[in-house]
């Protein structure tokens, strides 16, 4: 009898998680995985500056998910079959030890990502997972019992099972032929992105860190606390990542132009601080304000607030006027800034949209409307903020999805044999 075969569409994380786990599960499943591209796990290279955030350090699926814009009610299920647990026990199993950094990131501890390449190159090899590269698929149907996956250089691949783990498209044209299939697409936009402030002379201070900051999106709920990067272009950091991830629908509606408010030291609101200015003018009066900054932030932007609150350099602190002081407190506070754009954030860009969660049994990952076919990865509607959460969805739905096809694959055989 001719082997089962699964055509795994995608060679990055969810992908080759789903093809090898597959493989070790059902070893009489032929598992192909295509990549459209001459690179194989080019995301898991590049992730966390070439050592790659492989997972976060929690064992609390209600905290985890917390940090998923979209997606959070699909992943709550999903994280009890394969959890941030397992995959550091997947990891280990295979003598690729994992570490946690003290944000709850988690690294190999050889802090290289080629460590988890080559651990799936390893597996792939062990468990005879087929690879072909610069395959980009065109079209998907389904004629007897069979999937026909047609490829841009008109060859046709047959498969019994296929996952789809190809990773977010940005244009949404180019989910047309998963949309040919019956699937319901949620129109993707960008997320994880940092926000562009052109002719703004804050960006004078690139380079400069604050620990902790708060940034809120004028004219919304949605706001964000981390610390914060100022850029040649604009602002960066987990803050406006996390910001820019949670509004990323409405910040693609407004054509990323809208206002941000930064508060500089999120421990203070204007009022909390007219009181602490009052303490400090007595405290520190004869020191020059200058030289002596109550607030713990980088001499450049303490310098940097202090101009744009009309503040002379060598005044002491008794000596501030009200005007400039309150000027001070607003600037600290709740400081503006437009924003004109945005940038991609390096490797860890994602796309918030795909395959809707309603077409996607959550237990097997396998689609409602085909069966046969199952989905892994950011193809789905689910995207994470920054911190090794996208990696574990990949992970998770990967597992879930192998598990899936290996019990179908046993129920294929079952029919075929009676």
């Amino acid at each position: 009898m001719k082997r089962k075969r699964l055509v795994v569409i995608g060679g990055g994380a969810a992908g080759f998680f789903c093809a090898v786990n597959a493989a070790r599960i059902q070893p009489a499943l032929e598992v192909l995985v295509i990549e459209k591209s001459g690179k194989l796990l080019s995301k898991v290279k590049v992730s966390g500056g070439g050592r790659c955030n492989v997972t976060h350090a929690s064992d609390s699926i209600a905290d985890m998910i917390g940090h998923y814009p979209r997606g959070h009610s699909f992943l709550k299920k999903a994280f009890h079959h394969f959890f941030t647990t397992d995959t550091v026990s997947w990891f280990e199993q295979r003598g690729v030890k994992l570490k946690a950094e003290p944000d709850g990131r988690m690294f190999p501890i050889t802090d290289s990502s080629q460590t988890i390449i080559d651990c799936f190159l390893n597996e792939a090899t062990q468990y005879g997972v087929q690879i072909m590269m610069n395959a980009e698929v065109k079209g998907l149907s389904f004629s007897e019992n069979k999937f026909i996956i047609q490829l841009s250089n008109t060859k046709t691949l047959e498969a019994d099972f296929v996952c789809m783990a190809g990773g977010g498209y940005a244009k949404p044209e180019a989910y047309y032929w998963l949309q040919q299939t019956g699937h319901h697409i949620e129109l993707p936009v960008p997320s994880l992105f940092t926000f562009n402030i052109p002719g703004n002379n804050i960006t004078a201070l690139m380079g400069v860190t604050v620990d902790q900051v708060s940034v809120k999106m004028a004219g919304t709920k949605l706001s964000s606390q981390g610390s914060l990067l100022i850029t040649h272009w604009g602002m960066s950091g987990p803050a406006v990542l996390k910001l820019s991830a949670w509004g990323a629908r409405v910040m693609a509606d407004c054509k990323y132009h809208f206002k941000i408010f930064v508060n500089w030291i999120p421990d203070h609101n204007e009022q909390s601080l007219r009181e602490k200015m009052q303490q400090l003018r007595f405290t520190l009066a004869t020191q020059k304000m200058a030289n002596r900054n109550p607030f713990a932030l980088p001499s450049r932007l303490w310098e940097y607030l202090m101009l744009q609150s009309g503040i002379p350099e060598n005044i002491r602190w008794a000596d501030l006027p009200a005007m400039a002081q309150n000027k001070l407190i607003k600037n600290l506070c709740v400081q503006e800034f437009e924003v004109k754009g945005r940038t991609g954030f390096k490797e860890e860009f994602v796309t918030a949209g795909g395959v809707s969660l309603a077409d996607i049994d959550v237990n097997t990952m396998q689609s409602k409307i085909q069966p046969g076919l199952f989905f892994a990865g950011e193809v789905m509607d689910v995207d994470g903020v920054t911190g090794g959460f996208n990696f574990q969805q990949a992970w998770t739905s990967g597992w879930i999805a192998a598990k899936g096809i290996g019990k179908a694959f046993t129920a294929a055989v079952s029919d075929t044999a009676n």
